[in-house]
């Protein structure tokens, strides 16, 4: 049964948050299901999501719901168990919008997950998430 894989206990780190706010833009509103908070990165030509689980994990989907012209054009999945490097998993497309979008992942199992935003629609390039969901099941 596939459900939501992000925990209390999973460790996540992001590329920026703006003008290094994180009471209002940090990390931490990528989980929070609130549809008023979101992570807002800086400036850069790429911006990434890394999330460490507490156990090795089966991705099947990942969802993402972007703010409409801060999103990216293209963007990449790694993964690894262990101390393995980082090895690429799918690239996906993302729609300039403001749904929820939904990527098919091929089955996967990790304890480290990378998303990498690249192509930004922003000219600064600058990422807004409000939603990140990471499905699957526990291995």
């Amino acid at each position: 049964m596939t459900h939501s894989l992000v925990c209390p206990e999973t460790v996540s780190r992001v590329s920026s948050v703006l003008n290094r706010n994180t009471r209002q833009f940090g990390k931490k509103h990528l989980f929070d299901q609130d549809e008023e908070t979101c992570w807002n990165s800086d400036q850069g030509p790429c911006q990434w999501v890394m999330l460490e689980f507490p156990q090795c994990v089966r991705i099947s989907q990942l969802q993402i719901q972007f703010q409409g012209g801060f999103s990216s054009r293209r963007g990449c999945l790694e993964g690894s168990k262990g101390s393995q490097a980082l090895c690429r998993i799918v690239d996906f497309y993302p729609e300039d919008n403001n749904s929820l979008q939904t990527f098919p992942v091929p089955a996967f199992e990790v304890d480290r997950l990378k998303v990498t935003f690249e192509d930004m629609n922003d000219f600064f390039g600058r990422v807004v998430i409000y939603h990140m969901r990471v499905l699957g099941e526990k291995v």
